[in-house]
């Protein structure tokens, strides 16, 4: 399977997924969710694309470089965002995000 050659990147792309989805959910139930806008957006916007991007390279889709490389960028936006609220699953969220921006440059 030439999946395989990308399997590091894909744990990275699922654990990203799974941390936006958690920090969008998180975000959803804090006091001032206002304030929390374009966080919830970026967070959906990454796990769906992590999301996306994990199920191309599953398929081998030519386009997985192409894909790669607005992986990164959304995930880059995501961290950016996510780093300046204060809250743990917004922290981890900027963490992963960073993870999987660097995972997904080293396939694009």
């Amino acid at each position: 399977m030439a999946h395989q050659q990308y399997q590091e990147a894909l744990n990275v792309l699922h654990e990203c997924m799974e941390s936006c989805n958690h920090c969008f959910d998180s975000c959803l139930k804090e006091d001032d969710v206002q304030m929390m806008t374009k966080c919830i957006r970026l967070d959906r916007e990454c796990a769906d694309i992590c999301g996306y991007l994990e199920a191309a390279i599953t398929r081998n889709s030519p386009y997985v470089s192409e894909l790669a490389s607005v992986c990164a960028k959304i995930c880059d936006d995501c961290a950016e965002e996510c780093a300046k609220h204060d809250h743990d699953h917004c922290q981890e969220c900027a963490k992963a995000c960073r993870e999987c921006a660097e995972a997904c440059r080293k396939i694009s």
